[in-house]
């Protein structure tokens, strides 16, 4: 069926949002799969635990991205082609955009690289459509604070490097328009509901536009 992924800064909102598309999109007859990023699968989940655990501080950015693609390569031929081939919408909280701003554009690794490194690790998979939720900085490490009660080993970077990260969003979302959507994350659940709903609707009318027999 198809890929959808949501993007954003720490404490932008984009796990309530994937909730409400995921309820909507059953309510509207279609089997759906949610997953998320570190993470997904049996091992990609193990791989997530060491990423983000607050004593991994001293990792080294090296270190960081090899772990964050192995756990994306577990993760996609564990769960994400398999649903994909059976017919199913995947959504997922973080894929590669995340790669690209937070070890790219936040740590300096060239993104010529990363892109090598990923289609490696994925086969070249790609998401359909990707759902860019945007906030200012402090504020979003203020939610994503009160939420948990604590920070994890990403949410405890300096406000700099997840300026960095922001900044990198902004500039992958202008270069690919036609798969990204920016969404502002500081209007309300409703508003952002109707507008990824919208987003979602017009990706499946031109994938089954597509997949009618000629």
């Amino acid at each position: 069926m198809i890929f959808i992924t949501f993007e954003g800064p720490e404490g932008s909102g984009k796990s309530t949002q994937i909730k409400v598309l995921q309820a909507y999109l059953i309510k509207s007859g279609f089997s759906v799969v949610k997953t998320r990023e570190p993470g997904g699968s049996v091992i990609a989940e193990k791989i997530r635990r060491i990423l983000l655990d607050p004593k991994s501080r001293a990792m080294a950015p090296e270190t960081e991205l090899l772990l964050y693609l192995a756990s994306r390569a577990q993760h996609v031929k564990d769960k994400i082609r398999p649903a994909l081939k059976n017919g199913k919408i995947v959504i997922c909280d973080r894929f590669f955009d995340s790669t690209l701003a937070y070890q790219g554009y936040a740590r300096g690794f060239s993104g010529k690289l990363l892109t090598s490194f990923n289609n490696f690790a994925t086969g070249g998979l790609k998401p359909d459509l990707t759902l860019y939720f945007d906030l200012d900085i402090k504020l979003g490490l203020k939610r994503a604070q009160k939420r948990t009660g604590k920070k994890d080993r990403l949410e405890a970077e300096n406000k700099a490097f997840h300026e960095k990260v922001r900044k990198g969003y902004l500039t992958i979302a202008n270069m690919e328009p036609g798969r990204i959507k920016i969404i502002n994350a500081l209007s309300s659940i409703e508003e952002i509901a109707g507008k990824v709903a919208m987003y979602v609707d017009r990706k499946l009318k031109n994938a089954e536009k597509h997949n009618r027999p000629r």
